[in-house]
C-alpha cells in the first residue's frame, strides 16, 4: 500500500483506521496458526457505504482488500498475503429485521449466529447453522459453513435467501430474494457463498429460520473402533431416523476433552446422536429403535440426556473437541483436514485414514460430521520439526486424492483458502477454467483477497 493510498483512507475513515502494531498482529493470522501476515492497515467498517468507499479506493489505488469479521476460519482465508487492507466488519453486527411469520431474519455480516440465536429464542426460532466457534454470518457463508446441525437442516448455502454484495470498485449488488424459492435468472446468491471474498463483500443476508425443537434426546454411543461408530453413523441415516445432529469423535479426542472440561466420558471412539419429535412419545419410538440399531451395530453403551441442561453438557463435549486438542499439546502448530465424502464410503475413508495415520507414526485424531460424510483429522507437531510436518503432509495428500477417488471433496466446510489451492485442479478439472473467468470478470486486477482458492 502507497502512502497516497493509506493516506486517502486515513482522510476518509479517520480513527476507523487503525495501523497500530497489535491490530495489524491479530488481522494477519486465523484460527489454524500456520501463517502470519500483517496487512499495512485495519479498517473497521461500520456501514455499507464504508465498504463501498473502501472498495473505491482500493480501485483507485491498487491496493487489496481483504474480508475480516471473526477471524475464526481455518484455512488461511483470512491472512493479507500480498498486504494491503484487512476489512474489518466484526462492528457491522446489527440484527435489523426478524420476520416470525415468514421464518427468516436480516442481518448485518458481523452478527455472530448465537447472538442471533439468543435473539430469536422468544420467538420460538433458531438458526441452525452452528460450526462451533463464534463465527459471523458473513464469515459462515463466506466459507459455506455448515457444523452439527448440516446433517438435517443443511450448510449456509441452504439457509440463505438473499445477499447484498459490494463488488470491487463499489457496485452494490441484491442477490436473491426473500422469497423461499424463485426461478427468476441466474442464481447469483449462491456465485458469492462460499467465494470466500474472492469475488465481493457480504454486507447484508437475509437467512431462513427453523421451529424450535418440541422434544429432544441426544444420545452418546461409545465403541470399540472408530470403523464401527463410522458404519453406526452410515447405519443411523440409512434407517431414516434424520437425527437432527450426529457426531463423531475417536478416543484421543475424548481424552483431550477429558482433560479439558474435566469430565470422565468412556475414551472410545464415539457417536453423538440428537434425536427431535413433536411429541413425547414419538420422540420415545424413535429413541427405541436408534438405541437398537446403536447397539446391534457394536455400541458398548447408549446413554442418553433429556434435559437442557445435560444436553448441553453433552454437546459441549464435541463443541470444544478443536480446542481441547489443541489444548492437549501446548506449543504445537495443528493442521486439520476438512474431507467429505458420498456417506456409504465413510467406513471406508475412515478406517484408510487411522491405518495411514498409524503407519506413518503419527499422533492425530479424527472427528467429525459423519451423518453427512465429512469428518476432519486434527494434526500437530512441533512448528519446527520438518520431519513430521512432511509426514503429516504425505497422508494429508493420499487421504484427499482417495477422497476425491470416491466422489468427494477436498473440504466439506472449511474452505479453500490458502492450503487447499492444490486440490482444486484434481477436484474440478476444465471447470476451474470457469471459475478464473468468474473471477476475472468481477475482479479483473486481483485486488479481492488475492492468493486464496485458485491456485497460481
Amino acid at each position: 500500500m502507497t502512502p497516497e493510498a493509506l493516506s486517502a483512507l486515513s482522510a476518509r475513515f479517520g480513527e476507523q483506521l487503525s495501523t497500530a502494531p497489535a491490530v495489524l498482529d491479530a488481522h494477519g493470522r486465523d484460527e489454524s496458526g500456520l501463517e502470519h501476515t500483517r496487512p499495512h492497515a485495519v479498517l473497521f467498517a461500520l456501514s455499507e457505504n464504508d465498504v463501498v468507499d473502501a472498495l473505491r479506493l482500493s480501485a483507485a489505488h491498487a491496493f487489496p482488500v481483504i474480508p475480516y469479521a471473526a477471524g475464526s476460519s481455518l484455512e488461511g482465508q483470512l491472512i493479507p498475503v500480498r498486504g494491503g487492507l484487512s476489512l474489518d466488519l466484526s462492528r457491522m453486527n446489527a440484527v435489523l429485521d426478524v420476520q416470525p411469520g415468514s421464518f427468516q431474519a436480516t442481518v448485518q455480516p458481523g452478527v455472530t449466529y448465537p447472538e442471533l440465536n439468543r435473539r430469536l429464542r422468544p420467538h420460538g426460532l433458531f438458526f441452525p447453522v452452528d460450526p462451533g466457534a463464534e463465527a459471523s454470518l458473513g464469515g459462515m457463508a463466506s466459507t459455506n459453513a455448515s457444523g452439527t446441525g448440516a446433517v438435517r437442516y443443511g450448510t449456509m448455502r441452504d439457509q440463505v435467501l438473499q445477499l447484498r454484495v459490494v463488488l470491487p470498485g463499489g457496485r452494490v449488488i441484491q442477490a436473491g430474494s426473500r422469497a423461499r424459492k424463485t426461478s427468476a435468472g441466474y442464481d447469483l446468491r449462491h456465485l458469492f457463498i462460499g467465494a470466500e471474498g474472492t469475488l465481493g463483500v457480504i454486507t447484508e443476508l437475509t437467512v431462513k429460520l427453523w421451529p424450535l425443537p418440541s422434544h429432544l434426546v441426544a444420545l452418546r454411543c461409545p465403541f470399540e473402533t472408530v470403523e464401527a461408530a463410522a458404519a453406526c453413523a452410515v447405519a443411523v441415516m440409512t434407517a431414516a431416523l434424520q437425527p437432527e445432529r450426529l457426531e463423531l469423535l475417536d478416543a484421543e479426542g475424548l481424552r483431550a476433552v477429558n482433560r479439558f472440561e474435566g469430565t470422565a466420558y468412556p475414551e472410545q471412539p464415539t457417536l453423538w446422536i440428537e434425536l427431535a419429535s413433536a411429541s413425547a412419545a414419538g420422540l420415545d419410538e424413535t429413541l427405541a429403535l436408534c438405541r437398537e440399531l446403536c447397539l446391534d451395530a457394536g455400541a458398548l453403551e447408549v446413554a442418553a440426556a433429556r434435559s437442557p441442561a445435560e444436553r448441553a453438557e453433552l454437546w459441549q463435549a464435541r463443541h470444544h473437541a478443536y480446542y481441547a486438542l489443541k489444548a492437549l499439546y501446548p506449543g504445537h502448530s495443528s493442521l486439520s483436514t476438512d474431507l467429505c465424502v458420498p456417506l456409504h464410503h465413510l467406513p471406508q475413508i475412515i478406517a484408510f485414514a487411522r491405518a495411514a495415520i498409524d503407519e506413518a507414526g503419527l499422533q492425530a485424531s479424527l472427528l467429525g460430521h459423519v451423518g453427512d460424510g465429512n469428518f476432519h483429522v486434527l494434526f500437530h507437531a512441533e512448528p519446527d520439526d520438518t520431519a513430521t510436518w512432511n509426514r503429516i503432509q504425505a497422508v494429508y495428500d493420499t487421504m484427499t486424492a482417495l477422497a476425491l477417488a470416491l466422489g468427494g471433496t477436498c473440504s466439506g466446510e472449511h474452505g479453500v483458502g490458502l492450503h487447499k489451492r492444490r486440490f482444486l485442479p484434481l477436484e474440478h478439472g476444465d471447470a476451474l477454467d470457469v471459475m478464473r473467468g468468474l473471477k476475472a470478470l468481477l475482479d479483473p486486477d486481483g485486488l479481492l483477497n488475492p492468493g486464496k482458492i485458485l491456485p497460481d
